[in-house]
C-alpha cells in the first residue's frame, strides 16, 4: 500500500471533501503555486520545483542543499515558507469549496457570492462571507424571525419615502406569538435588521480595519494596590497598531492572570457613519431613518464590536506569537551552533542547597566517568570535605574545566569553586571554570532517554552530566532535550505549543544538518533529527552499530532495517563516518556525486588520498567553476559545494565561532562600578533587548537602546545568543539583584 506525505495530501481528496476531477484539481494547484510565488515574490518556476520536491516527500535540508539548480539556490527559510503556506492555502481552498456546497443547499448561493468566495485570499474573508448563512444558536434575531417579524424587517429596510414604523408594527401584534404590542414588533424587526447589518462582509472588513487602524488598547490594575510583576500596565494605553509584540504577551498574561483588565478602545461616532452610508438612503423618510439610526448603533455596540474586539486582539496576539516563535528558532538556533570544546575532561557540577552539589566527571568524548555528591553551601556548609572530594576527582581525571549549573546555589557553588581553583593554580595546571545555562536539564534527567542511558544514576546525578556535557558538544547534548524547555525566548508558554513545536523542530533539524552527524558515535536523539531518519530508523542505527561495529563505508547503512531507498537518500549526506574507507565519506559530499568527484581528480590529476594537503588545495581553489562544470556536465552550485567540501574534509562550521568566556575567579554583583568594562556572552536575546553573562549569578541587561550610537530596530540586528562582548557597567541595582549594560563605549 503506497504511503503518501502531507504535501501529497494538499492534492489529494479525504474522506468528507468534495471531489475534485483531475483538471480541477491541476487548475487548483496552479492557483496555489502562482499564490505562492506572489505572495513570497519569488520567480514562479522555482515555487513550481520546490512543491514539486516537497510533493515527492524530500526533506526540505536534503532540497535546499543537494537540489540547488532545480530549486534555484533557494535556501531552507525560503522553503520552510513555501511549505508552511501551501498547507494554508490548501485549506483555505477546502474551507471555500465547504462553504460554498454548504450555501448552495441552503439554496442560497448566487454567482456573485460564489465569486466573493472563490476570490478570497484569507480565510477571514471567507468566514465573513459565509457568516449570514451560518447556523446560530437562539438569538434575538431568530426569536423575531419565529414570531413572525421578518416581513417587517424587509419593510423597514426597504426604506420607503412615507410611512410611520409603529403604524406598519402595529400590522405584526399577535399575542400568541409573544408580540403583545406595536412596540414589540418594532424592536424585534429591529434585532433582524442589527443581526443582517452585523453579518454584512464588507462592513466587517471595514470595521475591522478600521479597528486595527485607529483601535487603543487601555489597561487597568482589578487591585492597584497589588505588587506584581504588571505595575507598568496598572494605568496604560497605547495605539493598537504600535503595541509592540512582547507588550501584546505581556498584557495577555497579565489579564489571563486576572491582574489586569484590558479593552479595545476607539470612538464609535465615524463607524456609525459610514455603516450609514453604507446602508441608508437619502430619500428615506425621517422617522424610518432615525429607527435604522437606532439599529446601526444597536448592530455595533451589542454585535459587532465585541467579536470585532475578540478578533483584532487575537490576531494581534497571532502575531505576537509568531514573532516569539520566530526570536525563540533564532536564539535556539545560535545556542545549538555554538562551538564544541574538544578534547578536554570536565567536571559539571549541578548546584544545590540542603540535598548537596551532584558532581559528574566525563572524558574529552563525553563518556561518564565517576559521579558524586558534596556540600559546600548552605545549611551544610562542609567545604573542607568538598574541597577535598573535588580536588581528587580532578587529579585523578586530570579535569581541564568546571561547569557549573546556573539554578538554585549558584552563586555560592561558583565561590566554593572560585577559591578552590585560587589554591590549585599555584604551581599546579591552570584550571577554569564556566557557568552555563542549565534550563532543560533537569527535563531530560527524568527522561525516558535518560533513564535508559544512566539506569543507575538519580535524576541530579543525570543533571550533572548534562551539564557538563552540554559544554563539550551543545548540539549533540541539547537535542536530547525538548527544545522549548531550553528556554532562550520570551513568553514561550504564552504562544501556541503546537506552533512552537513545529518551528523549534524544524530549527534542530537545520542545526544538525548544517553541523553533520558522525554516525558511529551519534546518539538516537541525534540521528532522529537528520533529514529522511525518524526515531525508529535512528534505534535501528544505533542497535546495527552495536551488533555489527563501526560504519567503515555509507553504504554499510543500507543494510539497517526500515532505512529504504528514500531514506537514504534523504539522510546520507549528513551522516559522516571520519575514519572510514572512502575520504569522502567523511565529507558533505552527497554519494550521486562521487562520479562527479572522480571526474574532477582525474580531469586536475588528483590523488584522492593527498586530500587535505595544501597542494590539493591549493589545485583546488585555482580551479574556474563554470568552466569545469560546464565541462563536468553538473551544475554550478553543485560543483562549487564539492570543491568547498574537499578543501575543508571533516570541518565542523562551528569550530569557526569564538569559544565561550571561562573564569578563574569570582565576580560578585557588589563588585560593579558604573562604567566598569567587563567581557561578557549573550545568554539571551529578546526584543527590548539582550542579557549578558559577566559572571554575576543574574545577567545583566543591554537594553536596545544602549546597543549601539545609531538607530537599531532590533536586537538580533547587532548581537546573536553566543556572542563574545564587550560591555560597560550602566547601573547596578543591588536590592532587585539586577544590572544594566551598555555596547557603548563611554566618553
Amino acid at each position: 500500500m503506497s504511503q503518501t506525505t502531507p504535501l501529497e495530501e494538499a492534492f489529494i481528496d479525504g474522506p468528507g471533501k468534495t471531489e475534485l476531477t483531475e483538471e480541477q484539481r491541476a487548475a487548483q494547484q496552479q492557483r496555489i503555486e502562482k499564490q505562492l510565488a506572489s505572495e513570497l515574490q519569488l520567480p514562479l518556476t522555482k515555487v513550481k520545483a520546490a512543491v514539486g520536491l516537497l510533493v515527492e516527500g524530500n526533506t526540505i535540508p536534503f532540497i535546499a542543499r543537494y537540489r540547488k539548480e532545480m530549486t534555484g539556490e533557494l535556501d531552507e527559510n525560503q522553503l520552510r515558507s513555501i511549505e508552511e503556506r501551501m498547507q494554508y492555502l490548501r485549506n483555505l481552498e477546502d474551507r471555500k469549496r465547504e462553504v460554498v456546497r454548504l450555501i448552495q443547499e441552503q439554496g442560497k448561493l448566487t454567482a456573485e457570492l460564489q465569486a466573493a468566495i472563490e476570490q478570497a485570499v484569507k480565510l477571514q474573508e471567507v468566514e465573513d462571507l459565509y457568516r449570514p448563512y451560518r447556523q446560530k444558536r437562539k438569538t434575538r434575531a431568530s426569536v423575531a424571525k419565529e414570531r413572525g417579524l421578518e416581513p417587517l424587517a424587509d419593510w423597514l429596510f426597504a426604506q420607503p419615502k412615507q410611512g410611520e414604523p409603529l403604524a406598519q408594527a402595529a400590522l405584526y401584534i399577535n399575542a400568541d406569538k409573544g408580540v403583545e404590542t406595536a412596540e414589540d414588533a418594532l424592536r424585534g424587526a429591529m434585532d433582524i435588521l442589527a443581526e443582517n447589518f452585523a453579518d454584512d462582509a464588507k462592513i466587517r472588513a471595514w470595521v475591522r480595519k478600521h479597528t486595527q487602524d485607529q483601535g487603543l488598547v487601555r489597561t487597568e490594575a482589578k487591585d492597584s494596590s497589588a505588587e506584581t510583576v504588571y505595575e507598568m500596565y496598572y494605568s496604560y494605553q497605547e495605539p493598537a497598531r504600535r503595541l509592540p509584540p512582547h507588550r501584546i504577551l505581556a498584557i495577555n498574561r497579565g489579564e489571563r492572570e486576572e491582574v489586569l483588565k484590558v479593552a479595545l478602545e476607539l470612538p464609535s461616532e465615524r463607524i456609525h457613519e459610514h455603516m450609514a452610508r453604507q446602508l441608508l438612503r437619502n430619500y428615506t423618510a425621517p422617522a424610518i431613518r432615525e429607527v435604522l439610526q437606532q439599529v446601526i448603533e444597536d448592530a455595533y455596540k451589542r454585535l459587532i464590536a465585541p467579536s470585532i474586539e475578540r478578533e483584532v486582539r487575537g490576531e494581534m496576539t497571532a502575531k505576537a506569537e509568531e514573532h516569539a516563535i520566530q526570536i525563540f528558532s533564532a536564539n535556539l538556533r545560535n545556542l545549538l551552533l555554538q562551538p564544541p570544546i574538544k578534547g578536554r575532561v570536565v567536571l559539571g557540577l549541578d548546584p544545590a542547597y540542603r540535598t548537596g552539589c551532584k558532581l559528574a566527571v566525563v572524558d574529552d568524548t563525553g563518556k561518564l566517568l565517576n559521579v558524586a555528591v558534596v556540600y559546600p553551601t548552605p545549611p551544610n556548609n562542609k567545604v573542607a570535605e568538598a574541597e577535598k572530594v573535588v580536588g581528587e576527582m580532578i587529579d585523578l581525571y586530570k579535569v581541564a574545566l568546571i561547569v557549573i549549573g546556573n539554578g538554585t546555589a549558584s552563586r555560592e557553588s561558583e565561590q566554593f569553586i572560585a577559591n578552590l581553583i585560587g589554591k590549585r593554580n599555584q604551581g599546579k595546571e591552570p584550571l577554569q571554570y564556566i557557568i552555563v545555562n542549565e534550563a532543560g536539564a533537569s527535563v531530560y534527567s527524568a527522561s525516558k532517554l535518560a533513564q535508559e542511558e544512566f539506569p543507575e544514576l538519580d535524576v541530579a546525578e543525570r543533571s550533572a552530566v548534562s551539564i557538563a556535557r552540554r559544554l563539550q558538544d551543545p548540539l549533540a547534548e541539547l537535542v536530547k532535550i525538548e527544545p522549548k524547555a531550553i528556554g532562550v525566548g520570551q513568553y514561550q508558554h504564552d504562544v501556541s505549543q503546537k506552533r512552537l513545536e513545529e518551528s523549534l523542530g524544524g530549527v534542530v533539524e537545520s542545526a544538525v544538518n548544517h553541523v553533520g552527524v558522525d554516525v558511529n558515535t551519534a546518539s538516537p536523539s541525534l540521528l532522529s533529527y537528520v533529514a529522511g531518519i525518524n526515531a525508529t530508523i535512528a534505534r535501528n542505527i544505533v542497535k546495527f552499530r552495536e551488533e555489527n561495529g563501526k560504519f567503515s563505508k555509507r553504504a554499510q547503512l543500507q543494510k539497517v532495517p526500515r532505512l529504504g531507498a528514500k531514506s537514504y537518500e534523504q539522510c546520507i549526506g549528513f551522516l559522516r563516518i571520519p575514519e572510514g574507507d572512502n575520504p569522502l565519506d567523511r565529507t558533505p559530499i552527497h554519494p550521486e556525486s562521487y562520479k562527479v568527484v572522480d571526474k574532477l581528480f582525474k580531469e586536475l590529476k588528483l590523488d584522492p588520498s593527498a586530500l587535505g594537503t595544501p597542494v590539493f588545495n591549493e589545485k583546488l581553489a585555482a580551479i574556474e567553476i563554470e568552466r569545469l562544470a560546464e565541462l563536468l556536465e553538473v551544475g554550478g552550485p553543485t560543483l562549487r559545494d564539492i570543491v568547498d567540501s574537499l578543501l575543508r574534509p571533516g570541518r565542523d562550521p562551528r569550530e569557526e565561532l569564538p569559544a565561550p568566556i571561562f573564569h578563574t575567579d569570582v565576580l560578585q554583583i557588589e563588585d560593579l562600578k558604573p562604567g566598569m568594562e567587563l567581557q561578557g556572552t549573550v545568554r539571551n536575546v529578546i526584543d527590548f533587548g539582550a542579557f549578558v553573562d559577566i559572571g554575576i549569578k543574574n545577567d545583566g541587561l543591554v537594553h536596545i537602546s544602549q546597543m549601539s550610537g545609531k538607530y537599531v530596530k532590533h536586537p538580533m540586528d547587532v548581537v546573536s545568543v553566543g556572542d563574545n562582548v564587550t560591555v560597560w557597567v550602566l547601573n547596578v541595582d543591588l536590592k532587585k539583584t539586577r544590572v544594566g549594560l551598555t555596547m557603548r563605549k563611554p566618553d
